[in-house]
């Protein structure tokens, strides 16, 4: 009998936010899916449909061109549905992108990370106390390290409440910088999320190197 596959990162990170997200969405009074999130121009619903859209659309395989206006037409697009429509297809999404992104190598494991990360988007608009550091933090750190985007920045060695980390890659006319910090806020800052300045110490970089693309 063959033993069942391993999950992946990517998957792990997928199945956290179905077990933990979907349901605190269930139920969830209308008003609290308008509050906008860190992303502006989106609503606590938005992301939600963004997500749900991207996710199985992955599944689609080349016939699905991610971008920006594909990401802002799905949204629009999902504005007139029920929200329970919006959750289901999220739900489903974050079922079946899991074994489509194992299947590709490594080069759509950002999926399952900015899927994470807009988690915490929605958690901070609804006001829950796990913003950028809920179910599979330990999962989202190792992604963060190896993201393409994160490799592009210049070495920072991290220190965090529990455990050390090295992101980004070494420059020839610079020391490695130094960065003091908690979970939520190394998130905020490699994603740029507003982050509070009293609740890190970064010596040897600014903060905006820290930041390669937009998330």
């Amino acid at each position: 009998m063959t033993a069942p596959a391993v999950e992946t990162v990517p998957e792990r990170l997928l199945r956290a936010e179905r077990e933990t997200l979907v349901p605190a969405l269930r139920d969830l009074p209308s008003g609290m899916l308008e509050r906008v999130t860190a992303c502006p121009a989106w609503t606590v619903r938005d992301v939600v449909a963004h997500c749900a859209a991207a996710l199985v659309g992955l599944t689609a395989g080349a016939a699905y061109k991610a971008s920006h206006d594909q990401n802002q037409r799905d949204v629009e697009e999902r504005r007139n549905w029920p929200f329970a429509d919006v959750l289901a297809e999220f739900e489903r999404g974050l079922t079946v992108a899991g074994p489509a992104i194992r299947a590709a190598g490594g080069t759509k494991d950002l999926a399952a990370l900015g899927t994470w990360i807009h988690g915490g988007d929605v958690r901070e608009a609804l006001e829950m106390a796990d913003a950028y550091r809920s179910a599979g933090v330990p999962q989202a750190l190792e992604a963060l390290a190896g993201c393409a985007r994160v490799v592009a920045t210049p070495q920072v060695h991290v220190t965090l409440d529990d455990r050390e980390l090295v992101l980004g890659s070494p420059l020839d006319d610079r020391e490695p910088a130094r960065l003091h910090t908690d979970v939520p806020t190394l998130f905020r800052l490699y994603t740029g999320r507003p982050a509070d300045p009293e609740r890190y110490r970064l010596a040897g970089a600014r903060p905006e190197e820290l930041i390669s693309a937009e998330w």
